[in-house]
């Protein structure tokens, strides 16, 4: 039987990202709005929008503020049922108590209003005081099948041991979800990522040229995907 291949996760605030990054090979899209408060929830038009141009699988942010706070509860399950309305099946969120433990209360008034629908846990694990603990606590609830992770607060490279060990834990109590590498991930680390067994992989700026000023480029996204399916880095 052939191995599966790894999931390329990209980016996409708009329709011309998602189209681009579709071009380009990715498997799935992020879906977010205001980069400068690293991604908040987008418009229900945006989400229908992209939802028509493309047929890949689309997650979608709920968040309605920069940091790691819930913020107002009730908003973001308005949110999260609106972005349902819009078409959106998958979601992306993931909340904090002041002193870096989960929100379980928020997380699971958001989950849910989600009904079900298949999420991941963000870069907030990054941020958590303790993150096997957050991960025991969050096992089980329904629909959590990725954690997205640098492996720290700073970005792959400071967090590359981490993932490793977490990559060895996999199918552990708390640890059958998928790991989505992404936050200041290269193309030099992916090679000792795939040897681990890490199969996600989440790119925002990387994929663009020109910045966040600048759009998706498919170009930038093959790169990514031959490399990582394992087939050189295209440079």
């Amino acid at each position: 039987m052939s191995k599966q291949r790894a999931v390329l996760e990209v980016i996409a605030l708009d329709v011309e990202d998602a189209v681009a990054a579709q071009a380009g090979g990715a498997d799935r899209l992020e879906l977010v709005t205001d980069m400068t408060a690293d991604g908040l929830t987008p418009s229900a038009g945006t989400v229908a929008g992209i939802r028509g141009a493309v047929d890949l699988p689309l997650r979608v942010m709920l968040r309605l503020s920069d940091g790691f706070a819930a913020g107002d509860v009730d908003r973001l399950v308005g949110a999260a049922c609106a972005m349902r309305e819009a078409g959106a099946e998958e979601f992306v969120l993931g909340f904090l108590t002041a002193d870096g433990g989960v929100d379980l209360d928020a997380v699971e008034r958001v989950v849910g209003a989600l009904d079900g629908c298949r999420w991941t846990f963000h870069r907030a694990i990054d941020r958590a005081a303790d993150r096997d603990a957050l991960r025991k606590q969050l096992d089980g609830l329904p629909g959590l099948d990725t954690y997205l992770t640098a492996g720290s607060p700073a970005d792959v490279d400071d967090g590359l041991p981490t993932l490793l060990a977490e990559s060895g834990r996999r199918g552990e109590p708390g640890y059958e979800q998928q790991l989505l590498v992404g936050g200041g991930l290269r193309l030099e680390h992916v090679p000792a990522l795939l040897e681990a067994g890490i199969d996600g992989f989440h790119i925002g700026g990387a994929a663009r040229p020109d910045g966040w000023d600048g759009p998706v480029s498919a170009e930038a996204v093959a790169r990514w995907r031959r490399t990582v399916d394992g087939v050189g880095t295209g440079d």
